[in-house]
């Protein structure tokens, strides 16, 4: 069957009726790019290269590592408001060490795992209305069978079912633009500056989804 597209910036190939979970198309650099390590995306750390071997030892195929890493993200570290933790985790290893962290923590982790085994990975975002206002909502992005692909660690409860499947884009929170919502197709190296002013400025997790989110993010300058 012949490509179609599903809105601007979503395609599928052969699967009729299945827009809402196809593959979003994402704006990066070369992704050889993404492969590196700072110090937030620690994917060289020994505690990351631990568990990101393990999880490959079990998983060789690319693809099905992928799907592995993120559903141990999703499902073995809690997010913030899901468990009512209020420490703030930032770093890979931080939210490795805790156990809990919100969407970008989490993300900042399943980033360091896919690095660590060679995946080409990246952070995005999307920008959802929360009552009156707007949050930026943060997730993965992994390059596997030759595209890029989203994906939301954020973990799974009533009403959200993110998910990873190759040529699919089934994540947490579907963008309505109508609202002024969207999803942000860049693809960064390293976490968005205005997420990171967030998260170093703020004592406690809790506090910060109430009151401290951002509520949108610029493009990356070339090489972020």
């Amino acid at each position: 069957m012949a490509q179609r597209m599903c809105g601007p910036f979503f395609e599928v190939t052969g699967v009729p009726g299945a827009c809402e979970h196809v593959r979003m198309l994402m704006q990066s650099d070369d992704p050889v790019g993404y492969t590196g390590s700072d110090e937030v995306i620690q994917s060289d750390a020994p505690q990351i290269a631990a568990v990101a071997a393990n999880i490959r030892a079990q998983y060789p195929d690319d693809v099905d590592f992928v799907k592995a890493a993120f559903e141990w993200v999703r499902d073995r570290i809690d997010h913030s408001m899901d468990a009512r933790d209020p420490r703030v985790a930032i770093s890979a290893t931080d939210v490795l060490a805790h156990g809990v962290g919100l969407c970008f923590a989490k993300s900042h982790l399943l980033t360091a795992l896919l690095r660590n085994e060679h995946v080409p990975a990246g952070l995005c975002y999307q920008r959802l209305r929360a009552g009156e206002t707007f949050i930026v909502h943060g997730l993965s992005v992994a390059y596997v069978e030759g595209a890029w692909h989203r994906l939301d660690p954020r973990g799974n409860k009533e009403g959200v079912d993110a998910q990873f499947r190759v040529g699919y884009d089934q994540v947490a929170w579907r963008t309505d633009p109508g609202a002024g919502e969207v999803d942000y197709r860049w693809v960064y190296r390293r976490p968005a500056r205005e997420v990171l002013d967030a998260l170093h400025t703020a004592d406690d997790a809790l506090d910060l989804c109430a009151s401290g989110l951002p509520s949108e993010i610029l493009a990356p300058v070339h090489g972020e």
